[in-house]
C-alpha cells in the first residue's frame, strides 16, 4: 500500500470509462439520459426509497428580528422518516413571494457548528456564536453568507447535516465507523445526505414565503458538492452555485489528494456509481439549468488537472443543448480553498442575473 492505494489501482481506474456519461452512453435523447443518469444515482444512493413523509415543520423557534431587514428563526421539520432536522430560516422583511437559496454547509472537518457556518446564531449562547465567528473569518472573509442574502432579498434555509451541530458532533475519526456501519444498515451517509438535500430544497420551494420557481442551491467546499448534486437530483432547484467541489475521479485518486484518506470522503461516495458516471456527468444532469463553479488555483483539495477536465466535460454537455452561456466556470489564480467576500459578491450579482429575471 502507498497512499493508501493498492497497487494495482491503475488498472482498476482504467477500467472507469464513465459509460454512462452524456456522449459517450448510446442514449441520444437528452431528456431520456437525464432520466436514467437520474436514476442510476438514486439507486446507487443506498438510501432506501424516495421519502414521502411529512415535512411537519415547527417555525418560530427563537425568534428573531434582524436589525437590517429580515426576521430570524428556527425551524424544525422532518426531511426523511428517520427524525427531525434544526435549521435557521431567514426571511427579508417585506410581502414575498422572494426568490429562496438553500445553503448547504462544508465539511472543514468542524462539526460542533453546522448550519451555523452559513448563518449567524441568534441562539446557543456565546460558544456557539464564537465557534461560528471563527469559521467565517476562516472561510467565508469575516461574512457570514446566509445573512447577506437574506439582506438582498432572498429566504435563506440552512440545515445541520448527519454528524453536525445538533446532529452531532461526530468526532473526524469516527466518520470511517459511521460510514461502515451505515454500510451493515444497507444505507450510507453519502446517499442519506444526498436524500436529505433534496427534500429540503422541495420543503424551501413549497413555502408560501417562496416563489418555487427561483429557488436555488449554494455551497462551498463539502457544501459546492451537495449543492450541484441537489441541483442535479432535483426539480425543484431552478440554478445552483458551487464553490470550491468540482474535479474527476480518476483525477482526485492521485498521491496526496485529500480523498485518499477516508474520512471525509465518505460524505461524497457513492459506492459503484462511477462506473457509471463521473462528477462532472452528474453534475450535467442539472443541465441546461444555469449553474456556477468557482475554484482557486491554489487549492490543494483539488487539482488544476481535475479542474479542467470537470469543466470541459460540463461545457460540452450545456453546449450540446445549446445553453453554453448558462454554465459559468471560473478559476482564480491567486486564490486557496475559501468563500471569501469578492467571489461572494460574484455569486450574489450572478444569483441575481438568473433568479430576478
Amino acid at each position: 500500500m502507498r497512499d493508501n492505494l493498492p497497487p494495482f489501482h491503475p488498472l482498476l481506474k482504467d477500467e472507469l470509462r464513465f459509460p454512462l456519461a452524456w456522449g459517450t452512453s448510446p442514449i441520444r435523447d437528452f431528456g431520456e439520459w437525464r432520466r436514467t443518469a437520474r436514476a442510476t444515482v438514486e439507486e446507487h444512493l443506498l438510501a432506501g426509497p424516495e421519502d414521502d413523509t411529512p415535512f411537519d415543520p415547527e417555525f418560530g423557534g427563537e425568534r428573531s428580528e434582524a436589525a437590517d431587514g429580515y426576521t430570524r428563526e428556527l425551524v424544525h421539520v422532518s426531511l426523511t422518516r428517520y427524525g427531525r432536522v434544526s435549521g435557521a430560516l431567514l426571511t427579508p422583511h417585506g410581502s414575498g413571494p422572494f426568490p429562496a437559496v438553500l445553503l448547504l454547509h462544508d465539511h472543514g472537518g468542524r462539526f460542533d457548528i453546522g448550519k451555523e457556518k452559513c448563518v449567524r446564531p441568534w441562539y446557543g449562547g456565546e460558544p456557539r456564536l464564537a465557534s461560528a465567528r471563527s469559521w467565517a473569518g476562516r472561510c467565508f472573509g469575516g461574512r457570514f453568507v446566509g445573512d447577506e442574502l437574506a439582506r438582498r432579498g432572498y429566504v435563506v434555509l440552512a440545515l445541520d447535516a448527519l454528524g453536525w451541530g445538533e446532529r452531532g458532533p461526530v468526532a473526524y475519526e469516527q466518520q470511517q465507523a459511521l460510514a461502515s456501519n451505515l454500510y451493515f444498515l444497507g444505507s450510507s451517509p453519502a446517499g442519506l445526505m444526498a436524500r436529505e438535500d433534496v427534500r429540503a430544497a422541495a420543503f424551501l420551494a413549497g413555502l408560501e414565503r417562496v416563489d418555487g420557481d427561483r429557488v436555488a442551491a449554494l455551497g462551498f467546499s463539502l457544501g459546492g458538492y451537495r449543492a450541484w448534486q441537489t441541483a442535479a437530483l432535483s426539480d425543484d432547484v431552478a440554478a445552483a452555485a458551487s464553490i470550491c467541489w468540482m474535479t474527476g475521479v480518476k483525477e482526485a485518486l492521485v498521491p496526496g489528494n485529500n480523498l485518499l484518506r477516508g474520512q471525509s470522503a465518505y460524505w461524497m461516495l457513492h459506492p459503484g456509481l462511477s462506473r457509471h458516471l463521473d462528477f462532472p456527468d452528474v453534475a450535467s444532469i442539472a443541465a441546461p439549468r444555469p449553474m456556477l463553479f468557482h475554484h482557486g488555483a491554489r487549492d490543494i483539495l483539488a487539482s488544476a488537472e481535475g479542474v479542467r477536465v470537470a469543466y470541459e466535460r460540463m461545457r460540452a454537455v450545456w453546449r450540446s443543448q445549446h445553453a453554453e452561456e448558462r454554465l459559468v466556470t471560473r478559476v482564480r489564480p491567486e486564490a486557496g480553498h475559501v468563500f471569501d467576500v469578492p467571489v461572494q459578491d460574484e455569486v450574489f450579482a450572478w444569483l441575481d442575473g438568473v433568479l430576478r429575471m
